[in-house]
């Protein structure tokens, strides 16, 4: 991805408003990969001088480019009202869905971004679980 001798650095600074007080995204896009370089060039003095390109993704790129509601990428808040039991929603928690033997896992599920695998896994177990039982019929 770059050139000999260089490197690439990926930046995810989360937790961005998707509707802002003033201005859409496409007006302050550049502010935001401001603010990001000032607040890494506290740590990091010479970052800003480094930076060869950049590209700024915003909520509203993440909602039109990938499909990511509110530009969410755990697909939905992390709130207490959208958590454990109630991730994805009510009734759909432990992986299973009203349509028999199909499940779901990822982002969007419980304990949901952030641990790489343990949605996969637990739905693997919840499977393996109805599959025992759909085995014996």
């Amino acid at each position: 991805l770059a050139p000999a001798g260089q490197q690439v650095m990926s930046i995810n600074a989360q937790f961005a408003p998707f509707e802002l007080k003033s201005g859409g995204w496409n007006c302050q896009r550049d502010a935001l990969g401001d603010a990001v370089v000032k607040t890494l060039a506290e740590y990091a003095p010479s970052l800003p001088g480094l930076v060869v390109h950049r590209q700024v993704i915003t909520p509203l790129d993440l909602e039109e480019t990938y499909a990511l509601t509110g530009g969410h990428i755990y697909h939905g808040e992390l709130a207490l009202d959208q958590l454990f039991t109630m991730r994805p929603l009510l009734g759909w928690a432990r992986y299973r869905t009203p349509v028999q033997r199909l499940y779901l896992c990822g982002s969007g599920t419980h304990p949901g971004s952030g641990l790489t695998g343990a949605s996969g896994r637990n739905a693997a177990r919840e499977i393996l679980k109805d599959w025992k039982k759909f085995k014996k019929h």
